[in-house]
Protein backbone atom coordinates (compact mmCIF):
# COMPACT_ATOMS: atom_id res chain seq x y z
CA UNK A 1 0.00 0.00 0.00
CA UNK A 2 0.63 3.55 -0.33
CA UNK A 3 2.73 5.46 2.20
CA UNK A 4 0.99 7.96 4.43
CA UNK A 5 3.24 10.97 2.98
CA UNK A 6 2.43 9.44 -0.30
CA UNK A 7 -1.10 9.37 0.90
CA UNK A 8 -0.95 13.14 1.97
CA UNK A 9 0.55 14.24 -1.19
CA UNK A 10 -2.47 12.88 -2.93
CA UNK A 11 -4.82 14.85 -0.83
CA UNK A 12 -3.55 18.38 -1.45
CA UNK A 13 -3.03 17.27 -4.94
CA UNK A 14 -7.16 17.05 -4.95
CA UNK A 15 -7.41 19.91 -3.05
CA UNK A 16 -5.24 22.03 -5.25
CA UNK A 17 -6.46 21.38 -8.12
CA UNK A 18 -10.13 21.53 -6.48
CA UNK A 19 -9.54 25.45 -6.06
CA UNK A 20 -7.70 25.81 -9.70
CA UNK A 21 -10.84 24.52 -11.85
CA UNK A 22 -13.68 26.03 -9.34
CA UNK A 23 -11.68 29.47 -8.53
CA UNK A 24 -9.49 29.71 -11.45
CA UNK A 25 -8.19 33.43 -11.78
CA UNK A 26 -10.80 35.18 -9.18
CA UNK A 27 -14.48 34.54 -7.60
CA UNK A 28 -15.53 37.08 -9.00
CA UNK A 29 -19.38 37.32 -7.60
CA UNK A 30 -17.69 37.35 -3.49
CA UNK A 31 -15.45 39.82 -4.72
CA UNK A 32 -18.09 42.00 -6.62
CA UNK A 33 -19.92 42.73 -3.50
CA UNK A 34 -18.04 41.19 -0.04
CA UNK A 35 -15.51 43.75 1.07
CA UNK A 36 -11.88 42.14 1.58
CA UNK A 37 -11.92 43.27 5.16
CA UNK A 38 -15.41 41.55 5.86
CA UNK A 39 -15.78 38.52 8.43
CA UNK A 40 -18.58 35.82 8.75
CA UNK A 41 -19.24 32.42 10.01
CA UNK A 42 -21.10 29.75 8.58
CA UNK A 43 -22.23 25.94 9.64
CA UNK A 44 -21.83 22.95 7.82
CA UNK A 45 -25.72 21.76 7.68
CA UNK A 46 -26.80 18.25 7.29
CA UNK A 47 -30.05 17.73 5.46
CA UNK A 48 -29.99 13.84 5.06
CA UNK A 49 -28.47 10.83 7.18
CA UNK A 50 -25.77 8.48 7.00
CA UNK A 51 -22.51 8.50 8.54
CA UNK A 52 -20.08 12.09 8.41
CA UNK A 53 -17.01 12.22 6.23
CA UNK A 54 -14.90 14.43 4.71
CA UNK A 55 -14.62 16.71 8.24
CA UNK A 56 -10.91 16.39 8.32
CA UNK A 57 -10.32 17.20 4.77
CA UNK A 58 -12.94 20.27 4.85
CA UNK A 59 -10.21 21.08 7.33
CA UNK A 60 -7.25 20.44 4.95
CA UNK A 61 -9.23 22.82 2.08
CA UNK A 62 -10.58 25.91 4.64
CA UNK A 63 -6.79 25.85 5.48
CA UNK A 64 -5.53 25.75 2.27
CA UNK A 65 -7.55 28.48 0.99
CA UNK A 66 -7.19 30.48 4.10
CA UNK A 67 -4.85 29.50 6.75
CA UNK A 68 -6.67 31.78 8.76
CA UNK A 69 -9.65 30.41 9.17
CA UNK A 70 -11.09 29.03 12.36
CA UNK A 71 -13.08 25.26 12.42
CA UNK A 72 -14.94 24.48 15.04
CA UNK A 73 -15.62 20.45 14.94
CA UNK A 74 -18.61 19.05 16.84
CA UNK A 75 -19.27 15.73 14.85
CA UNK A 76 -16.24 13.65 14.11
CA UNK A 77 -15.77 11.67 10.86
CA UNK A 78 -17.22 8.55 11.01
CA UNK A 79 -20.01 9.63 13.40
CA UNK A 80 -24.08 9.02 12.54
CA UNK A 81 -25.72 12.12 11.58
CA UNK A 82 -29.74 13.12 10.48
CA UNK A 83 -31.48 15.85 9.41
CA UNK A 84 -30.68 18.89 11.14
CA UNK A 85 -27.31 17.84 12.43
CA UNK A 86 -24.29 20.99 12.40
CA UNK A 87 -20.88 19.27 11.79
CA UNK A 88 -18.97 22.09 12.22
CA UNK A 89 -18.66 25.96 12.18
CA UNK A 90 -16.34 28.27 10.23
CA UNK A 91 -15.07 31.44 10.79
CA UNK A 92 -13.38 34.00 9.51
CA UNK A 93 -12.71 36.35 6.18
CA UNK A 94 -16.32 35.94 4.44
CA UNK A 95 -14.04 35.81 1.00
CA UNK A 96 -12.41 32.57 1.89
CA UNK A 97 -15.35 31.13 3.45
CA UNK A 98 -17.34 31.40 -0.07
CA UNK A 99 -14.17 30.45 -2.40
CA UNK A 100 -13.67 27.04 -0.10
CA UNK A 101 -18.28 26.02 0.16
CA UNK A 102 -17.84 24.27 -3.15
CA UNK A 103 -14.84 22.39 -2.74
CA UNK A 104 -15.59 21.14 1.10
CA UNK A 105 -19.36 20.21 -0.54
CA UNK A 106 -19.05 18.30 -3.33
CA UNK A 107 -15.89 16.72 -1.31
CA UNK A 108 -18.02 16.18 1.76
CA UNK A 109 -20.97 14.93 0.49
CA UNK A 110 -19.53 12.20 -1.78
CA UNK A 111 -17.12 10.73 0.91
CA UNK A 112 -20.18 10.80 3.21
CA UNK A 113 -22.28 8.63 0.59
CA UNK A 114 -19.69 6.37 0.84
CA UNK A 115 -18.98 6.00 3.93
CA UNK A 116 -22.72 5.50 4.42
CA UNK A 117 -22.69 2.46 1.94
CA UNK A 118 -19.71 1.16 3.50
CA UNK A 119 -21.23 1.15 6.81
CA UNK A 120 -23.76 -0.49 5.28
CA UNK A 121 -21.76 -3.13 3.79
CA UNK A 122 -19.71 -3.92 7.50
CA UNK A 123 -23.12 -4.19 9.42
CA UNK A 124 -23.96 -7.14 7.04
CA UNK A 125 -20.96 -9.03 7.75
CA UNK A 126 -20.78 -8.49 11.41
CA UNK A 127 -20.40 -11.53 12.88
CA UNK A 128 -18.27 -13.27 10.00
CA UNK A 129 -14.48 -12.95 9.57
CA UNK A 130 -15.30 -11.12 6.01
CA UNK A 131 -13.63 -8.07 5.55
CA UNK A 132 -15.26 -5.42 2.62
CA UNK A 133 -12.63 -3.87 0.58
CA UNK A 134 -12.70 -1.27 -2.27
CA UNK A 135 -11.68 -1.23 -6.01
CA UNK A 136 -10.44 0.80 -8.43
CA UNK A 137 -13.13 1.86 -9.92
CA UNK A 138 -13.18 5.46 -8.43
CA UNK A 139 -13.87 9.00 -9.49
CA UNK A 140 -10.72 10.29 -11.79
CA UNK A 141 -8.50 12.47 -9.46
CA UNK A 142 -10.84 11.94 -6.70
CA UNK A 143 -9.88 8.15 -5.42
CA UNK A 144 -7.83 9.61 -2.02
CA UNK A 145 -10.43 10.46 -0.72
CA UNK A 146 -13.50 8.09 -2.24
CA UNK A 147 -11.06 5.24 -0.16
CA UNK A 148 -10.47 7.31 2.78
CA UNK A 149 -14.16 7.40 2.92
CA UNK A 150 -14.44 3.81 2.92
CA UNK A 151 -12.02 3.67 5.98
CA UNK A 152 -14.39 5.63 7.79
CA UNK A 153 -16.84 3.55 7.14
CA UNK A 154 -15.30 0.37 8.51
CA UNK A 155 -14.23 -0.82 5.09
CA UNK A 156 -10.52 -1.80 4.67
CA UNK A 157 -8.27 -0.31 1.18
CA UNK A 158 -7.79 -2.41 -1.69
CA UNK A 159 -4.36 -1.60 -3.43
CA UNK A 160 -4.07 2.33 -4.60
CA UNK A 161 -3.01 1.69 -7.90
CA UNK A 162 -1.44 -0.13 -10.38
CA UNK A 163 1.96 0.29 -8.64
CA UNK A 164 0.93 -0.75 -5.10
CA UNK A 165 0.68 -4.53 -6.09
CA UNK A 166 0.48 -7.23 -8.07
CA UNK A 167 -3.25 -8.40 -9.74
CA UNK A 168 -2.95 -10.97 -12.33
CA UNK A 169 -6.36 -10.82 -14.25
CA UNK A 170 -8.02 -12.71 -16.80
CA UNK A 171 -6.40 -10.44 -19.49
CA UNK A 172 -2.86 -10.70 -17.80
CA UNK A 173 -3.28 -14.81 -17.37
CA UNK A 174 -4.45 -14.97 -21.63
CA UNK A 175 -1.44 -12.40 -22.84
CA UNK A 176 1.08 -14.11 -20.73
CA UNK A 177 -0.12 -17.81 -22.04
CA UNK A 178 -1.89 -18.98 -18.73
CA UNK A 179 -1.96 -18.85 -15.18
CA UNK A 180 1.27 -20.63 -14.18
CA UNK A 181 2.94 -18.79 -16.23
CA UNK A 182 1.70 -15.34 -15.28
CA UNK A 183 2.58 -15.87 -11.76
CA UNK A 184 6.04 -17.15 -12.84
CA UNK A 185 7.17 -14.16 -14.86
CA UNK A 186 5.65 -11.73 -12.48
CA UNK A 187 7.66 -13.32 -9.83
CA UNK A 188 11.20 -13.30 -12.15
CA UNK A 189 9.74 -9.37 -12.53
CA UNK A 190 9.57 -8.69 -8.90
CA UNK A 191 13.20 -10.41 -8.42
CA UNK A 192 14.96 -8.82 -11.07
CA UNK A 193 13.47 -5.11 -10.39
CA UNK A 194 13.94 -5.69 -6.51
CA UNK A 195 10.52 -4.61 -6.16
CA UNK A 196 8.55 -5.87 -3.09
CA UNK A 197 4.75 -6.09 -4.20
CA UNK A 198 2.03 -9.18 -3.34
CA UNK A 199 0.71 -11.12 -5.73
CA UNK A 200 -3.12 -11.58 -5.95
CA UNK A 201 -4.44 -14.23 -8.74
CA UNK A 202 -7.84 -14.07 -10.54
CA UNK A 203 -9.52 -17.72 -10.95
CA UNK A 204 -12.84 -18.10 -13.32
CA UNK A 205 -13.25 -21.61 -12.17
CA UNK A 206 -12.03 -24.27 -9.97
CA UNK A 207 -9.80 -26.22 -11.89
CA UNK A 208 -7.84 -22.30 -12.01
CA UNK A 209 -8.08 -22.26 -7.93
CA UNK A 210 -6.43 -25.68 -8.31
CA UNK A 211 -3.65 -24.26 -10.69
CA UNK A 212 -2.81 -21.03 -8.88
CA UNK A 213 -2.19 -23.45 -5.44
CA UNK A 214 0.43 -25.25 -7.45
CA UNK A 215 2.33 -21.88 -7.72
CA UNK A 216 4.10 -20.18 -4.51
CA UNK A 217 4.14 -16.66 -3.85
CA UNK A 218 0.73 -15.92 -4.32
CA UNK A 219 -0.54 -13.89 -1.45
CA UNK A 220 -4.65 -13.57 -2.19
CA UNK A 221 -6.77 -15.71 -4.86
CA UNK A 222 -9.53 -13.73 -6.30
CA UNK A 223 -12.38 -15.68 -6.59
CA UNK A 224 -14.31 -13.92 -9.03
CA UNK A 225 -18.22 -14.37 -10.83
CA UNK A 226 -18.45 -17.63 -8.16
CA UNK A 227 -21.66 -19.27 -7.31
CA UNK A 228 -22.25 -19.91 -3.53
CA UNK A 229 -21.58 -23.35 -3.78
CA UNK A 230 -18.23 -23.14 -5.96
CA UNK A 231 -17.44 -20.34 -3.48
CA UNK A 232 -17.22 -22.91 -0.54
CA UNK A 233 -15.41 -25.07 -2.43
CA UNK A 234 -12.76 -23.08 -3.19
CA UNK A 235 -12.35 -21.86 -0.05
CA UNK A 236 -12.32 -25.35 0.97
CA UNK A 237 -9.12 -25.83 -1.46
CA UNK A 238 -7.21 -23.05 -0.68
CA UNK A 239 -7.26 -23.67 3.68
CA UNK A 240 -4.37 -21.63 5.26
CA UNK A 241 -2.09 -21.86 2.10
CA UNK A 242 -3.04 -17.91 1.05
CA UNK A 243 -6.05 -15.43 1.90
CA UNK A 244 -9.24 -15.93 -0.43
CA UNK A 245 -11.34 -13.05 -1.82
CA UNK A 246 -14.69 -12.93 -3.34
CA UNK A 247 -15.72 -10.42 -6.08
CA UNK A 248 -18.07 -9.60 -9.33
CA UNK A 249 -21.62 -8.36 -8.86
CA UNK A 250 -22.44 -8.82 -5.84
CA UNK A 251 -24.71 -6.58 -3.96
CA UNK A 252 -26.74 -6.21 -0.58
CA UNK A 253 -28.35 -8.86 -0.71
CA UNK A 254 -25.71 -11.57 -1.70
CA UNK A 255 -22.82 -10.00 0.32
CA UNK A 256 -24.00 -12.00 3.20
CA UNK A 257 -24.13 -15.32 1.57
CA UNK A 258 -20.77 -14.98 0.30
CA UNK A 259 -19.16 -14.20 3.67
CA UNK A 260 -20.89 -17.22 5.09
CA UNK A 261 -18.73 -19.19 2.69
CA UNK A 262 -16.16 -18.34 4.48
CA UNK A 263 -13.91 -15.78 2.54
CA UNK A 264 -11.31 -13.55 3.83
CA UNK A 265 -12.33 -10.65 1.78
CA UNK A 266 -15.49 -9.28 -0.66
CA UNK A 267 -14.46 -6.51 -2.89
CA UNK A 268 -17.15 -3.98 -4.21
CA UNK A 269 -16.68 -1.35 -7.19
CA UNK A 270 -19.95 -0.32 -5.75
CA UNK A 271 -18.61 1.14 -2.62
CA UNK A 272 -17.90 4.06 -4.71
CA UNK A 273 -18.68 4.08 -8.61
CA UNK A 274 -23.11 3.82 -7.24
CA UNK A 275 -23.91 6.14 -4.38
CA UNK A 276 -25.65 8.98 -3.98
CA UNK A 277 -24.52 12.00 -2.24
CA UNK A 278 -25.34 12.85 1.06
CA UNK A 279 -27.43 16.38 1.23
CA UNK A 280 -24.87 18.79 3.06
CA UNK A 281 -24.94 22.96 3.03
CA UNK A 282 -23.01 25.49 4.13
CA UNK A 283 -24.97 28.12 5.81
CA UNK A 284 -24.06 32.06 6.43
CA UNK A 285 -25.34 32.67 10.43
Amino acid sequence: MISEAQFLNELQLIINNGIREDIGPGDYSSLACIPAEARGKAKLLVKDQGIIAGVSFAEMIFKTVDPSLEIEVFIQDGSSVQHGDVVFHVSGSSQSILKAERLVLNSMQRMSAIATKTHQYVQLLSGTQTKILDTRKTTPGFRATEKWAVKIGGGENHRFALYDMIMLKDNHIDFAGGITQAIAKTRAYLSQNNLDLKIIVEARNLDEIKEILQSDGVHRILIDNFNFEDTRTAVALIGTQCQSESSGNINEKTIRQYADCGVDYISSGALTHSVYNMDLSLKAF
